[in-house]
């Protein structure tokens, strides 16, 4: 290949003096998406990459094939009436249903009914302890701004809402459904500009009053504006809980109150615990005991019980100790029995298990039969009590499927598979261990065809961030590039949840190098193996992963052939003032800290852009209506790589309009994963 045509993009004197420290920053115009000239700009990209990205429909034929395996969520029944998600092979989006008493199934909320075009999207969903109402949770093109509705369930009909500025806002309904305690900002005219996103506060509402007028404050006023707050009503609408945590920290503060001795408009809020460095939930059983799931003393989490009159931490007894090597996840409880259980979910060095205890004394007698080896999506259990629970259950070539465990019996038995029928290829999944440069050992799964020898062009995809685990799970895009002939490694990195909250801390703040230190080691050990080679192994990482494979290309450029850098971070020293990014300095630092800002200026990748360097062929994917990482980071990045690029490898910048972040329609996500892995197997070697 040669150098592509880059289209122009000027480089600006700025320069920024940082705690004594020079930041220049030559493409800070690009961070106004309104400006003509960024606009003129993202055209000519969009124009480049479809004259040098050798789309390959075979990818995608195959990605939306094993799509139509379709999606089943798990059953949460309230009152005589159950309700799930099921996506069926041919919907671009999951569908709520609603079972009614009589057993018949019918379609609650529809994305593509709401919206046709297919740019809506069904953010969340709570119904009253009744099942007779049901709060939702609605956005269109992507941008996340969830707007609540109310329905009555029983004819569908809405009959509240739209509520805006209820983004990520929990629904905690009291017994009657008549009223909910619920999260929403305040008015864009009621904060400093710029931080329209923050300022949350716990209001009671009630159904048919005014938001705007008659919603009655309850809590959040004065304190930390990147603040998010947790809220719930226990079972039987006694308990209110209200949880408080710092943008994405991994703590919080959490209060109680008993709603039966208080006004629920003035709830009498009683410290659980407040300024501790732990994360802390609670759960109120039926059999009037509280039972505390905490990693305070415990990384890999513990669950306590207490009496619900005396929540605070002097009060709490171990029923279900830390383990010393799974961490704990989840649990579920099950007293419809002669011997009342407890479910408790773990995994071990990413890979789910459910155990079973005595619930009074927390004795483990006996273990959940699971299907295999893969991921357990939470353990549900029926909220007026039983002896039944209910999981999803996931891995590498399974679709995702909901199993059914009778406690009376013992066995695990399946209770709704995905709708759709497709032909899985066969694929063999190893767990290897390798040594990070400080000698850490570090976890990752190698995905490849059954008897496959030989160094094969290979994607190496990594997260290590905020805790969150990487654990096997369906992917029509592994599948696809796997079949193909090529290997699919995922490294389990410090910063994520694998091994508990100290493998989280690990890799945050201070300690992110130990995360790039990981994946770097990863690429070696899987050179170093025979899997593949540095000119056959390309990267991939989204949203914080993005910010990991963008600090790879910079710090490693020779060990990797082709990137794919998907809605990443990468201007560290800047990001604060974009999107929800003040939410993430707790997990990053800032960099109005001189310390912090010395961690941040040492790696973040936009300012080690190097002229002259020969970099991986690189191709930025970003989502213009994405509100959570804006896409300027990508544009930035691009334009200084295309400066500086020194090889005839493309850096290329896919900007796709009316998606955002998360959740998109299945066709848009099939073209993205194709146009990925095109990118990835031109760049790699791997055949057609």
């Amino acid at each position: 290949m040669t150098r592509l045509p880059y289209p122009p993009a000027r480089r600006d004197e700025v320069l920024d003096n940082l705690h004594g420290t020079a930041v220049p920053d030559p493409y800070r115009w690009l961070e106004d998406p309104d400006d003509p000239a960024t606009k003129e700009w993202l055209a000519a990209q969009s124009a480049l990459l479809d004259s040098a990205l050798r789309r390959r429909p075979k990818f995608k034929e195959r990605i939306a094939e094993l799509l139509r395996s379709g999606t089943i969520g798990p059953p949460v029944w309230r009152g005589e009436r159950q309700f799930f998600m099921r996506r069926t092979p041919d919907e671009e989006h999951a569908v709520l249903y609603t079972v009614d008493p009589g057993g018949s199934e019918r379609a609650l909320i529809d994305p593509m009914r709401l919206d046709p075009s297919g740019l809506t999207t069904l953010d969340s969903w709570q119904p009253d302890k009744e099942g007779r109402r049901l709060a939702y949770q609605i956005s269109v093109g992507g941008d996340e701004e969830s707007k609540l509705h109310v329905l009555d369930v029983a004819t569908g009909e809405v009959v509240e809402g739209p509520i805006d500025r209820c983004r990520y806002s929990p629904i905690a309904w009291l017994p009657g459904g008549e009223a909910f305690y619920y999260v929403r900002r305040l008015p864009p005219g009621e904060v400093p500009e710029g931080e329209e996103q923050f300022h949350r506060r716990v209001y009671l509402h009630r159904v048919g009053a005014s938001a705007e007028d008659d919603d009655v404050l309850i809590f959040g006023e004065g304190l930390e504006k990147t603040n998010y707050y947790g809220v719930s009503v226990s079972r039987d609408g006694r308990w209110l809980t209200i949880s408080a945590s710092r943008g994405t920290a991994p703590r919080n503060d959490l209060w109680v109150a008993d709603l039966s001795a208080c006004d629920p408009e003035r709830p009498e809020l009683v410290t659980v615990q407040q300024d501790v460095d732990a994360q802390t939930s609670l759960s109120f059983g039926r059999d009037g005991r509280l039972y505390v799931f905490t990693d305070r003393d415990a990384p890999r989490a513990r669950v306590c019980v207490t009496d619900p009159a005396q929540p605070g931490y002097e009060h709490w007894r171990d029923l279900i100790p830390e383990d010393p090597e799974a961490v704990l996840s989840d649990f579920a409880i099950l007293d419809d029995l002669d011997r009342p259980v407890m479910l408790v979910g773990w995994t071990r060095h990413a890979i789910s298990e459910i155990t079973v205890h005595d619930l009074v004394t927390g004795e483990r007698i006996g273990e959940v039969p699971t299907p295999g080896l893969g991921t357990i999506g939470g353990i549900v259990e029926h909220p007026d009590g039983g002896h039944e629970a209910w999981f999803g259950y996931t891995d590498n070539t399974t679709p995702p499927s909901i199993q059914r465990y009778d406690a009376r019996t013992g066995e695990t038995t399946l209770w709704a598979a995905s709708p759709g029928a497709v032909e899985v290829p066969a694929v063999d999944t190893e767990q290897v261990v390798y040594r990070s440069a400080d000698g850490t050992e570090v976890r990752m799964l190698v995905i490849s065809r059954p008897g496959a020898e030989g160094p094969r062009p290979t994607i190496l995809y990594g997260y290590g961030g905020f805790g969150i685990s990487m654990t096997p799970g369906y992917s029509a895009s592994i599948l696809t590039w796997v079949e193909a002939g090529g290997v699919y490694a995922i490294a389990q990195l410090r910063g994520g949840g694998e091994e508990g909250e100290q493998w989280h801390r690990a890799g945050m703040l201070a300690n992110k190098q130990n995360v790039f230190d990981d994946f770097h080691a990863a690429a070696e050990h899987l050179i170093a193996t025979g899997v593949t080679t540095p000119e056959m192994l390309g990267i991939s990482g989204g949203s914080n992963g993005g910010l990991l494979v963008g600090a790879a290309l910079t710090q490693r450029p020779d060990l990797y052939a082709a990137v794919v850098c998907s809605a990443p971070l990468l201007d560290m020293i800047r990001y604060e003032k974009f999107g929800l990014g003040a939410t993430w300095n707790v997990e990053y630092g800032s960099a109005e800290v001189p310390e912090e800002f010395a961690w941040l200026h040492a790696y973040s990748p936009y300012h080690h852009v190097r002229e002259g360097v020969a970099y991986p062929a690189t191709l930025f994917s970003v989502f213009q209506s994405d509100t959570r990482v804006h896409p300027l980071h990508a544009w930035k990045m691009c334009a200084a790589l295309q400066h500086a690029q020194s090889a005839d490898r493309p850096i290329l910048l896919r900007n796709e309009t009316e998606v955002g972040h998360g959740a998109r329609a299945v066709s848009k996500s099939v073209d993205l994963a194709a146009d990925q892995l095109s990118f990835l197997a031109d760049h790699t070697g791997l055949g057609e």
